[in-house]
């Protein structure tokens, strides 16, 4: 496997995959842009009008017949948010050309002009977005929304990061809100294209069998040529030290069998080594099925169905996430508090850390196992401009020593205490 980047114009990169161990070939554009209040209903429609048609391709049903000519290559799109960012993504993957039954048919070229079709020459009418187009996928994305209530363990989850980040980018929810819909029509929305196209990030990643004629595809692309270089409109995912706060302590009532617990944890570091650490330390806490939350609050005490934690180190914060009976809640949480006591008084072994290890060692030699999380890997090292490889990966995992991880739950504070119950 071979990694490059290159610059196509200021704001605009080119990653490319080179490998031989796929019989597909993947090719990704990502649009990442500042998340805020004011446009993140409006990225969310576009994401879902951009996959309705194109000029050559003037609906779903013409995008479809195109990825069947190339022997079922298969078109996808989703939306996620990613620290203070919000990230439209588009994919599509495709046989291998090597593997095709007709030689010198170009498989990987077809899904390179394609997916820049679908991104950036869409479907429109009178210079704007196709009314018909807009109603129905402003239905659908208000569905969605509604629908956030129905994964109820997920919204949980949502409810304490936007509790956690009031007033802050962070805490929108990616999707948008409904009363911002109204607003929006196949005009405004087609002028905000435009302005989104010309000043957020570009990424565009090709994995597969490539080779020099690739970024000559892409470089001689009509489209291509008119995109403007641009000083691009997104955040830098970094550490950022937090400010020790008060916990707070939400509750909601909804109609649920089982409550659903959360803890927002700060996690108050600012070099990138010590996210290493951090690693490890969620490990231990709740990251896997020998850790102290799955063992003690749910195998020893029966206090949970589910217990675990989860670091996300976009934004420097571990979440602990506890499904139990509703009366449990005093017993479970005071556990749970234990557990945190435990990790700063050193109260886990030599082996807690060796099985910490071993499991994130094996999550990251299997990065490489998909072409899916190899690009999303490299992505987010694109946003947080630190260049790792997974060697060198691996290498700081192993080099974590106990007093490290000390010294991480030496900084870890609780910042929301979030229950919803019936």
């Amino acid at each position: 496997m071979k990694y490059k980047v290159m610059d196509l114009k200021e704001g605009i990169k080119l990653h490319t995959i080179k490998t031989d161990k796929f019989k597909t070939n993947l090719v990704a554009v990502f649009l990442t842009t500042k998340l805020n209040r004011e446009n993140v209903t409006r990225n969310a429609l576009i994401s879902m009008m951009l996959r309705r048609g194109t000029r050559n391709m003037p609906s779903q049903e013409e995008i479809s017949k195109k990825m069947e000519e190339m022997y079922g290559a298969s078109f996808d799109c989703g939306l996620d948010k990613t620290g203070d960012n919000q990230v439209l993504k588009f994919y599509i993957e495709s046989i291998n050309d090597n593997f095709l039954p007709k030689q010198g048919e170009n498989n990987l070229a077809k899904s390179i002009e394609n997916i820049i079709e679908i991104v950036f020459n869409p479907y429109i009418e009178n210079e704007s977005f196709k009314k018909e187009y807009i109603d129905q996928e402003k239905k659908n994305l208000k569905h969605k929304i509604e629908g956030k209530i129905d994964n109820k363990a997920r919204y949980a989850m949502d409810r304490c990061i936007e509790e956690m980040y009031k007033d802050e980018p962070f805490g929108l929810f990616k999707f948008g809100y409904i009363e911002d819909l109204e607003n929006i029509n196949e005009n405004n929305l087609y002028d905000y294209y435009k302005e989104l196209i010309n000043s957020c990030k570009i990424d565009i990643f090709v994995s597969g069998n490539i080779n020099d004629e690739t970024i000559d595809i892409i470089n001689k692309n009509e489209l291509m040529k008119g995109i403007l270089p641009r000083n691009p409109n997104y955040v830098v995912t970094s550490l950022v030290k937090k400010n020790k706060k008060e916990e707070e302590i939400v509750t909601e009532s909804m109609d649920v069998t089982q409550g659903k617990l959360l803890l927002g944890l700060d996690v108050n570091i600012d070099k990138e080594k010590l996210k290493y650490d951090a690693l490890i330390y969620n490990s231990i806490l709740g990251g896997s099925a020998n850790s102290k939350m799955f063992q003690n609050v749910r195998e020893k005490a029966h206090l949970a169905y589910v217990a675990s934690s989860n670091y996300l180190r976009h934004k420097n914060n571990i979440f602990i996430n506890c499904g139990i009976e509703i009366s449990n809640y005093e017993k479970a949480l005071e556990l749970i508090r234990k557990q945190i006591d435990d990790m700063k008084n050193g109260n886990f072994t030599d082996k807690d850390i060796e099985d910490a290890k071993i499991g994130i060692i094996a999550t990251v030699k299997t990065i490489s196992d998909e072409q899916d999380t190899e690009v999303s890997y490299y992505f987010g090292q694109e946003l947080s401009k630190n260049k790792t490889s997974v060697e060198e990966y691996i290498s700081k995992i192993e080099s974590v020593s106990k007093e490290d991880i000390i010294g991480v739950a030496d900084k870890i504070s609780i910042n929301t205490i979030y229950f919803l119950k019936d």
